[in-house]
């Protein structure tokens, strides 16, 4: 029905250009040659004239006896009309317009004033059509056919929100002890983690409605907008009794309150995270509602809708660990065809995988497997959309490519995956390539970092030497003039790296144990001292990471020598070159 209403205004739009239609082919149609009243006279003494129209006009019309018609001047006397009667002229007054005029024009002005009116309505309204949705629009998902078995992974999480679901199906037994159900659930973690999936499992686990909305959907251009649809959404949710209600990236709303003195900009947010905040207070717990809301930045959020009565549980939704990898691969992998794959090896390949990036992996080899019309999903399909996910499609199109560039980048990458074997055998390289990517790359090195949580001083480092062994390689081999620009997202990675060592993990001399973000407005008087500290680690480990190279001259000379020739190398083969001098 709303979608309808929104057609409304054409209507009225339409009947305006029809009767401007109507106007102007009723004027084309009367449009007649003006003579001068001289020649009138003339036709008038002549008894040429048979007729002549007289309105309010300046200008009167006059039709001959011969059939013709001209209009001339009204010279507006009050002997005119007399004089033409006695020389036996039929004279017409016609003070008011024609119907065929007066209709088109009538309809005109109505349609346009209520052209105008909608307007005015719908800018008075505020857009409230927007904020009192349809039922239907609140619950695009009412009825959660997810439960926790089609969540894989995330087990931690997923104990957290049993005690929500057993609230919601046994409320009597909590409230025998007296105990509150919880009336917010934050979820919390790096994008693509599976936080919507674990709503809407909830939902499906306790059967009740499912209200999933984002936060971007409560911002609005009018003030007070946003505001009007929590208040609806609460609403609507209380009138079905138990419920689950989902906002998605609730940090559109609900990032931290200013103080006003940045102007009235954010008077909409304010208003919208105001009345979340009383909706939620204002619900009993006896209601059954459960507010469940999603976002990537906890520490950006308000402290007031984190404090307990409001979201009182903070879920972290952390990456997958290897034993969450291989069940969310077997989930993916559960409605499509696939033989030999070890599943257990590929999850401890999958390092930093979200579930999302788990998900697209599979579908991508999928789609390789579909081009190739395999009748199944090999390790070959899944290797593939593994390079792809991690680095792009190869380039097909190789002929414009140089020799000595093929060359400076087999150096480049025989420089990273030799210093990479050699300081971090925990990180497998399991592949380097030489072809270009369409991400830009003009080769890369595949490493598989190793599955840990925290990362020492020493691994660092040597973190910072395998991406300095690109820029090592070339300098050794081709000379400090003849260095490239292929070490640019190198540079970058090990500045990264280098900066949050001394501000961050408290690893360097300058600050200590002091965290640069969190010394406030002293933060600026630091930059330069850590800058020159970042310089003197970074140009330290390029030294050694240069002395490694020199050391090891005829295994980087031999993998840059193999990668030229066949183009890619993988693990098995590097080892093969690396140790066995």
């Amino acid at each position: 029905m709303n979608k309808i209403k929104k057609y409304y205004i054409i209507i009225p739009i339409i009947t305006a250009i029809l009767s401007l239609i109507v106007l102007a082919m009723t004027s084309f149609n009367t449009t007649i040659v003006n003579k001068n009243y001289s020649l009138f006279t003339e036709d008038l003494n002549s008894n040429n004239i048979s007729t002549v129209i007289i309105d309010t006009s300046p200008k009167m019309t006059i039709l001959l006896n011969n059939g013709d018609k001209y209009s001339t001047d009204n010279p507006h006397t009050d002997t005119l009309k007399e004089k033409l009667l006695l020389n036996g002229i039929e004279v017409k007054d016609e003070t008011t317009p024609p119907l065929a005029k007066t209709i088109p024009s009538v309809i005109l002005g109505l349609s346009l004033l209520t052209i105008v009116a909608m307007f005015a309505y719908k800018a008075k309204a505020g857009g409230s059509s927007v904020a009192s949705m349809d039922m239907q629009d609140f619950s695009k998902n009412k009825k959660a056919a997810l439960d926790f078995h089609a969540v894989a992974g995330n087990e931690e999480a997923k104990e957290s929100l049993m005690d929500i679901v057993d609230f919601l199906k046994n409320p009597e037994k909590y409230q025998k002890y007296g105990a509150r159900m919880p009336k917010g659930v934050i979820l919390y973690g790096e994008p693509g983690t599976g936080k919507t999936l674990l709503a809407k499992a909830v939902a499906g686990e306790a059967g009740v409605p499912f209200y999933a909305l984002s936060g971007s959907d409560f911002v609005q251009v009018y003030v007070g907008v946003g505001a009007a649809r929590v208040r609806n959404l609460f609403k609507k949710a209380k009138s079905h009794g138990k419920a689950v209600i989902f906002i998605d990236e609730i940090d559109a709303i609900g990032k931290a309150r200013g103080n006003g003195k940045n102007g009235s900009s954010n008077d909409e947010k304010d208003q919208t995270l105001n009345a979340l905040l009383t909706e939620m207070s204002g619900f009993g717990q006896d209601e059954g509602i459960v507010v469940i809301a999603a976002t990537n930045r906890l520490d950006m959020l308000d402290t007031a809708l984190l404090r307990p009565g409001r979201f009182d549980r903070h879920i972290e939704v952390s990456l997958p660990d290897v034993n969450a990898r291989e069940k969310i691969l077997s989930l993916h992998l559960k409605n499509k065809p696939h033989e030999n794959l070890d599943i257990k090896d590929i999850a401890k390949k999958t390092v930093f995988f979200s579930g999302a990036k788990l998900e697209s992996l599979i579908n991508e080899s999928a789609i390789l497997a579909a081009k190739d019309n395999s009748n199944s999903i090999t390790s070959a399909h899944i290797e593939y959309a593994y390079s792809i996910t991690l680095a792009g499609h190869e380039k097909k199109e190789r002929s414009y490519l140089k020799e000595e560039d093929k060359l400076l980048t087999s150096y480049h990458e025989a420089g990273h995956g030799l210093i990479g074997m050699l300081l971090l055998p925990q990180d497998k390289v399991s592949k380097i390539t030489i072809i270009p990517t369409t991400k830009g790359a003009g080769g890369y090195t595949l490493t598989i970092p190793e599955d840990t949580s925290y990362h020492r001083i020493d691994y660092l480092k040597n973190k910072i030497k395998v991406s300095l062994g690109g820029r090592a390689a070339e300098e050794i081999i081709f000379g400090k003039d003849k260095i490239s620009t292929g070490a640019h997202g190198d540079i970058s990675q090990t500045t990264d790296i280098a900066l949050k060592m001394i501000t961050e993990y408290g690893m360097g001399e300058t600050l200590g144990l002091i965290k640069l973000s969190s010394v406030g407005s002293l933060y600026s008087s630091y930059g330069n001292p850590v800058i020159e500290e970042c310089k003197d680690l970074v140009n330290k480990l390029y030294e050694e990471t240069l002395e490694l190279l020199r050391e090891n001259r005829d295994s980087l000379d031999k993998i840059a020598l193999s990668l030229l020739e066949k183009e890619t190398l993988y693990e098995d083969e590097l080892k093969k070159i690396a140790y066995n001098k």
